[in-house]
């Protein structure tokens, strides 16, 4: 995954938070960017047909951009699914957002294959709580 398609998963799940076109700050707060270059990139992605911008309005995805956000939130749910509920790392959300730039498709694929990812992913992503409702977290248990 690269830069472009973490951009395209923002913009997906903002418009998803907001039921409409992604403000470009709500964009640049998710992916912790200033506006300008949210915006610099966001003018990438309408070239490449993947967004339209509509000033002061927001953006929003293409269908085409639907599709790759999609396949991005997906890999970035694997990654998460992995890092919680195989390696048990505690700050897995962090660690999968750094790695989520890195992590290619075969990759991704082959760690698919160890998390049993459910069919509905990438529905399966709540954007309110940047987190998978797969993931098996262990709760605090009683002391014995």
């Amino acid at each position: 995954m690269n830069t472009a398609d973490q951009y395209l998963k923002a913009i997906y799940l903002v418009q998803q938070m907001e039921d409409g076109p992604a403000s470009t700050g709500a964009l640049a707060e998710m992916l912790d960017v200033s506006p300008a270059s949210a915006n610099e990139m966001i003018g990438k992605l309408e070239s490449r047909g993947f967004a339209e911008h509509e000033k002061y309005k927001g953006v929003s995805l293409t269908d085409d951009g639907i599709v790759r956000a999609r396949e991005a939130l997906q890999t970035y749910c694997i990654i998460e699914r992995f890092l919680a509920n195989v390696l048990a790392v505690e700050e897995f959300r962090a660690e999968a957002r750094e790695l989520e730039a890195v992590i290619d498709d075969t990759v991704a694929e082959r760690l698919d294959t160890i998390i049993d990812r459910d069919g509905d992913c990438p529905d399966c992503f709540d954007p309110d709580t940047d987190a998978c409702r797969h993931l098996e977290i262990e709760s605090e248990k009683p002391a014995d």
